[in-house]
């Protein structure tokens, strides 16, 4: 038997802009429990892990382009690092941090974790983007249409 702490409930998803890096155009989207969007502290701690994550991304056929989604959960933080490479592929990177100290992240993608719920939803979203902008258009890939599609919800 299964037994929930509460049932679910959507979560607000909000587009935070774009973060750009040497070679990279990030979508950065907050998610938040019960509030309107993550803390300060959290958004600041994710720029600087993603900035490391893409510093050391060596994917041959990657594009520069993906998002990011930055989740202040109810007991967690989550943060995701996605990006496009080899046409079809996305390169999933997941950080945990304890609620109440956002700056301490643990790299949990050995670990098998992928996402929640809500972030799959931010997921799903990204990858119809892709298929819309990218993978339909096999004679004109358009980056530029995927970076403005974006999640508000």
């Amino acid at each position: 038997m299964v037994k929930l702490t509460e049932g679910y409930r959507g979560r607000t998803i909000r587009f935070l802009g774009f973060w750009d890096f040497p070679g990279w155009r990030m979508k950065t989207y907050g998610i938040a429990y019960d509030r309107p969007a993550p803390c300060p502290g959290l958004i600041a701690t994710a720029k600087e892990i993603t900035q490391e994550r893409l510093a050391q991304a060596t994917t041959k056929q990657c594009y520069g382009v993906g998002f990011v989604g930055i989740h202040q959960g109810k007991t967690a933080n989550f943060i995701f690092i996605d990006w496009w490479a080899d046409e079809n592929e996305l390169h999933h990177h997941v950080y945990v941090s304890p609620e109440e100290h956002p700056d301490i992240l643990e790299y949990k993608t050995p670990t098998g974790l992928i996402a929640c719920v809500w972030d799959l939803q931010l997921i799903c979203f990204e990858r119809e983007a892709w298929i819309e902008e990218v993978l339909k258009k096999p004679d004109h890939p358009d980056l530029q249409g995927y970076l403005a599609k974006q999640l508000n919800c």
